[in-house]
């Protein structure tokens, strides 16, 4: 089972995720893309992502408005898995800046 991050741990991870905000047991990022379709390409990519690392985001779509948020359940808060898959989810969104 995957430990729970300190509070100082979290802290850290969140310096660098700045799109992320905590909320109790949970880190939350809401994101709007430009429409629906990307929206939904953001949501494939993400579901991949998940599916791989066995660790799935409760996931909000609002047209093109998309609110994610994790929390590792098994362990009852956030852990290092919650923070990468956060890492990654900013992955998916900034490539389609590019």
């Amino acid at each position: 089972m995957a430990e729970l991050l300190t509070s100082d741990e979290l802290t850290s991870a969140l310096s660098h995720l700045p799109a992320w905000r905590q909320d109790d047991n949970t880190i939350v990022r809401t994101v709007e893309l430009a429409s629906f379709p990307q929206a939904i390409q953001v949501v494939n990519r993400v579901a991949e992502i998940a599916e791989n690392d066995d660790h799935h985001p409760d996931i909000d779509i609002r047209w093109r408005t998309l609110t994610f948020v994790l929390s590792t359940h098994s362990a009852g808060g956030l852990t290092a898995k919650d923070t990468a898959l956060a890492t990654e989810i900013d992955s998916v969104i900034e490539a389609l800046d590019t």
